[in-house]
């Protein structure tokens, strides 16, 4: 996950994060180490609405892979202990395989990914070093938190992908999967619970990113 961050200078720390930043906000990572939950899937004929529509999901699930490398690695810049440190990393590191397949499936599709992916990121960022800087406790309950909102929005992606879009769909299953570890990984490690008004703030936050990431 790159040099160790103890070692390095405030000034080097920073340097290597707006490295990390602009990489995931403008270049598709490498392969995915776990290979493409898509590789075996059949792909049924859509037409092109159906293919517009697919794009707009799938670029707006990238759009929040990017976001989720943000706010992991800004917690990770900021956590009090190393071990969250690290394991910040680790959960980033993953979302990095994310945003290969929503990248080669947009791709397929013949699709771009949002315009606004470096808004996403460094906004997610910020708020991921917030987070961070305010205590574990309360870092692992913004992750616990995101994680458990972006299983309920990959359900309704789910739920609106066309019948026969079979390859789309095991991509969202594969990342679901992972998401909801992520947030029970959190729960366990002592998670906050976050107040009312916090998580309607990020609710109204990913509601915005979802609209305007489907067509820019």
């Amino acid at each position: 996950y790159g040099p160790d961050m103890r070692n390095l200078s405030f000034t080097d720390r920073l340097l290597e994060e707006l490295q990390h930043g602009l990489s995931t906000s403008h270049l598709q990572p490498g392969a995915a180490r776990r290979g493409y939950p898509a590789n075996d899937a059949e792909q049924g004929e859509l037409s092109p609405g159906e293919k517009a529509h697919v794009a707009g999901l799938m670029r707006v699930n990238n759009a929040g892979e990017v976001a989720a490398q943000g706010l992991y690695r800004g917690q990770a810049f900021s956590a009090r202990e190393q071990a969250l440190s690290q394991a910040m990393k680790q959960a980033a590191e993953e979302e990095n395989e994310h945003l290969n397949w929503c990248q080669r499936r947009l791709s397929e599709l013949g699709e771009r990914r949002s315009l606004l992916d470096g808004v996403w990121y460094w906004g997610s960022f910020t708020i991921g070093a917030l987070a961070g800087a305010a205590g574990d406790k309360w870092s692992l309950g913004f992750v616990k938190e995101t994680e458990h909102q972006v299983c309920s929005h990959l359900d309704r992606h789910l739920e609106r992908l066309p019948e026969q879009d079979q390859r789309s769909r095991s991509i969202i299953e594969a990342m679901r999967e992972d998401e909801l570890r992520h947030a029970e990984n959190a729960a366990e490690a002592g998670a906050a619970e976050l107040p009312r008004p916090v998580k309607t703030a990020m609710t109204l936050v990913a509601k915005i990113m979802t609209v305007t990431a489907y067509s820019i």
